[in-house]
């Protein structure tokens, strides 16, 4: 990596760099798409007045070629979409919508305007699931996929692998239960075949005239689990809470700093009398909010995950209901089954050497407490 005047760049070879800058329109974009799929990247964004720039492991680099120009992002996009995405663009003035590059792979777009001018940025979707090993998940989000009834939260920021993880939810019930699952996603991520289970994937869009719309009938279809691609509103955390108490295992992600930032998020959509009628709802069909991060390996090879999870038992149910979660963050430093604080995780990785404790102190809600736990966890190492 070199820094250019835009911040870190990527350097290419200069065939590769000739050869980019001899294309146009459609067959640049496809190029440095291929581009990001080969470097194991997460996205590509492409804005006037800067070079195009991909996301890997995170961070933001810079292809060592020129500024983009408006007409270059225009012609782009001209040959990319359809009338019919067109007519929407012009329309609504931003688009969500997934295209799949021959020979490359699948992505996930959305294109809007700044400045009068186009922007785009894809995120790149893996083919397949990666295994529970590569993803590094625990034996209890395993199990909890396969209950029969209640509602399972993926939580945390944009970009850490929320999405991935609901779908291993979802491969976890196709393999191993004779289930209906109907998903709602705007647009799908992973495609399923159906395995065990029938996996029904509606995409906003095309399936569905809108995310609200696909939500109002999903249970007239007759689910055994219900998909819900992002609980983003009123509507859609209001229709998760009554498909779960009448009898739908419902997976979702959501927005959310940690476990207990989740409960306070959902009830921030309802006011007055209402808060206290989904707070009996949640408590009681709530299984589990398992909050997650991606950090840097100190090898330099990628991202691993650290997470939290909060899971359904007395207390919890208690907290939720007297309105009391955020104390629960407190009560997770006790480290038992149902609280599993981000910290032990975090501690975790840091001792066996996966990634530096700089790296794990940017996530930490309490660095004391995880430079606490790394001292116990190596004395524990030596004493073994």
């Amino acid at each position: 990596m070199t820094n250019g005047p835009h911040g870190p760049t990527l350097p290419l070879p200069e065939a590769e760099l000739a050869s980019l800058n001899a294309l146009s329109g459609r067959e640049r974009l496809h190029a440095l798409l291929l581009l990001l799929a080969r470097k194991r990247g997460q996205d590509l964004h492409l804005s006037a007045g800067a070079p195009p720039s991909l996301r890997l492991d995170g961070d933001l680099v810079r292809l060592p070629l020129p500024d983009l120009t408006p007409e270059e992002v225009q012609l782009q996009m001209a040959e990319l979409l359809s009338d019919e995405q067109k007519r929407a663009f012009a329309e609504n003035l931003e688009l969500d919508f997934a295209i799949s590059v021959p020979n490359t792979g699948r992505f996930r777009c959305n294109l809007y305007r700044q400045r009068g001018s186009l922007s785009f940025t894809a995120r790149y979707l893996q083919e397949f699931v990666p295994s529970t090993e590569v993803l590094r998940l625990p034996r209890m989000l395993h199990d909890v996929a396969l209950k029969p009834q209640g509602l399972v939260l993926v939580t945390g920021p944009n970009g850490h692998g929320k999405s991935t993880t609901l779908a291993w939810m979802i491969d976890v019930i196709n393999k191993e239960r004779s289930a209906n699952i109907v998903t709602i996603e705007d647009p799908i991520e992973y495609h399923f075949h159906h395995g065990r289970s029938n996996v029904n994937q509606r995409e906003v869009g095309t399936d569905t005239h809108t995310f609200a719309e696909g939500l109002r009938h999903v249970v007239r279809q007759n689910p055994d689990v219900v998909v819900i691609g992002e609980l983003r509103d009123h509507e859609s955390i209001a229709t998760a809470l009554s498909a779960a108490e009448t009898g739908h295992l419902v997976l979702g992600t959501m927005h959310a700093l940690n476990s207990t930032a989740a409960v306070d998020r959902i009830l921030d959509f309802f006011t007055g009398d209402m808060q206290a009628q989904v707070r009996s709802q949640l408590a009681e069909m709530l299984l589990m909010v398992f909050a997650q991060r991606l950090l840097k390996r100190a090898d330099g090879n990628g991202r691993v995950i650290a997470w939290e999870s909060m899971s359904q038992s007395p207390r919890v149910k208690n907290a939720i209901r007297e309105a009391r979660a955020h104390m629960l963050r407190g009560l997770a430093q006790g480290n038992q089954g149902d609280l599993i604080p981000l910290e032990k995780s975090l501690a975790d990785l840091v001792v066996s050497g996966t990634v530096m404790r700089e790296e794990a102190m940017r996530f930490a809600g309490s660095p004391e407490y995880l430079d606490d736990l790394i001292r116990i966890r190596r004395e524990q190492h030596r004493a073994a």
